[in-house]
């Protein structure tokens, strides 16, 4: 009986049944999972140290990567059979290289430039064996396509932004895996209208697997960071799901998203990417100092300066993201030159509110 029922199943004439699955395999496995590692980083001391520029004054675990790296690839594992298989390899295979990196980064210290090279590795084995890389600017600035080599050197650089601008918001309770669960969802509905299954398999167990980590990110007695190990996994399913939503976006010229998926895109990640741009600037231009040299200037930190809670930071910041996704939507048919000026205007602005409120 279940031999003829695997037989027929199609996951493509099953979508939410599949989706739903997927969801629910990853939340179980990760929720299972993280209480082993609260014991066992525990037990063998494997804490963050609170320094000058932590936001917490206790010890706490920060391998929370690692219960949702179980979790995405049991998922990838279990039901990958019954889909694109070489995009599930790749895509665990480069998942794997930055799992140990960030480990070990959790664990002791690894260098900047170590760091660097497993992700130009990782990305590099999507971009060449997958062929998913962002092939033009459609338009932006009137640049349309682009040489292949400047295509996949552009495309590394995309993937090294948003893996390290994602990482570099990882600084209060909830906020990295919240922005992550809210960008990853929508993935979810727009890969499926892409009729994309296997990414949005993918998306749909990050999400899973972000719900239970927050669980315990929010804890007060069990609480677990992310760490570099989750920073750097989620960041880079977040980039690859944003090149690969532009790739199919641009080879489709009937799709909604031919010529806005570089506007859509930039408002789903719009607060890691500013954040990381507004940072550099502080850094190089204000300060004079290195781009890289740790401070508390980001915005999540101005918001805890002002008096706001890590829960009220974090809903507070997510929230201006999704109304700023929800307007990119709706600006869809505006030229995407227009779109982006557009995007940098009432993004800035609506980050700016709650500073405002607050004086009143």
């Amino acid at each position: 009986m279940i031999e003829t029922l695997l037989e027929n199943f199609t996951p493509e004439n099953n979508i939410t049944i599949w989706l739903i699955a997927a969801f629910v395999i990853a939340f179980f496995v990760a929720y299972q999972t993280f209480p082993t590692i609260l014991y066992v980083a525990k037990e063998k001391h494997l804490l963050d140290e609170p320094d000058s520029r932590s936001v917490h004054s206790d010890k706490t675990p920060t391998l929370g990567g690692i219960g949702i790296f179980v979790g995405l690839i049991v998922v990838m594992t279990i039901i990958g059979a019954f889909l694109n298989t070489k995009v599930l390899l790749l895509v665990m295979g480069g998942l794997t290289i930055l799992f140990f990196l960030g480990l070990k980064d959790d664990l002791t210290v690894l260098s900047a430039g170590k760091k660097f090279m497993g992700q130009l590795l990782a990305a590099g084995l999507l971009i060449v064996f997958t062929n998913t890389r962002i092939i033009g600017f459609s338009m932006i600035l009137e640049i349309d396509a682009l040489p292949y080599w400047v295509s996949i050197v552009f495309t590394l650089f995309v993937y090294i932004l948003i893996i390290n601008a994602y990482n570099l918001i990882d600084g209060v309770d909830g906020l990295a895996g919240t922005i992550a669960l809210c960008v990853s969802g929508i993935f979810v509905y727009l890969f499926v209208n892409a009729h994309e299954l296997s990414l949005a398999t993918i998306a749909i167990a990050l999400c899973g697997c972000l719900l239970a980590f927050l669980r315990l990110n929010f804890s007060r007695s069990n609480k677990i960071f992310m760490g570099d190990t989750g920073s750097m996994i989620v960041g880079f399913l977040l980039a690859f799901f944003t090149i690969s939503f532009i790739n199919m976006a641009q080879l489709d010229e009937s799709s909604p998203y031919f010529r806005a998926s570089p506007a859509l895109a930039f408002a789903l990640l719009f607060y890691p990417l500013m954040d990381t741009l507004r940072i550099f600037f502080l850094r190089i231009v204000v300060h004079k100092t290195s781009p890289f040299k740790a401070d508390k200037n980001h915005i999540h930190h101005r918001f805890l300066g002002s008096g706001y809670s890590h829960v009220m930071t974090t809903i507070l910041i997510s929230g201006i993201n999704v109304i700023i996704i929800g307007i990119a939507f709706n600006l869809l048919h505006l030229n995407l030159n227009t779109q982006i000026i557009f995007l940098l205007l009432y993004g800035s602005v609506l980050y700016i509110i709650p500073f405002l409120m607050k004086k009143m």
